[in-house]
């Protein structure tokens, strides 16, 4: 199942095209086994649609939009972002991600019980 954006004026086009209507969700969406391409122009990157490169970030399950944190920072590879990376240590560096790091380690720093390694 993929979910679709569909404007209003133009939800008889998608039904006509398959689309059927999940109203717990309030949302058209494509039912499994049917083609997605004639819906190209609704398609927001649910899953089982080709992900836009303009939209990083993770996929929100329940909407199907695609979710980017206020700090998100698209690193070159795939790493931990929480622990010291090489590759990745000049890039975040000055940024918000790196601002909202430093002040969360210095709030758990400052509790009781923990140490500031």
């Amino acid at each position: 199942m993929v979910f679709l954006t569909v404007p209003y004026a133009e939800k008889d086009a998608a039904k006509a095209l398959g689309a059927r209507w999940n109203p717990t969700r309030k949302r058209w969406y494509v039912p499994d086994g049917v083609a997605t391409e004639p819906f190209a122009k609704w398609l927001d990157g649910a899953p089982g649609a080709e992900a836009s490169p303009s939209k990083p970030g993770r996929v929100d399950s329940y909407q199907g939009k695609t979710v980017v944190g206020l700090n998100y920072v698209e690193l070159p590879h795939d790493c931990n972002p929480m622990q010291a990376c090489p590759s990745c240590t000049e890039q975040l560096a000055g940024t918000p991600w790196a601002q909202a790091q430093a002040g969360l380690r210095a709030l758990v720093g400052a509790m009781p019980g923990t140490s500031s390694k």
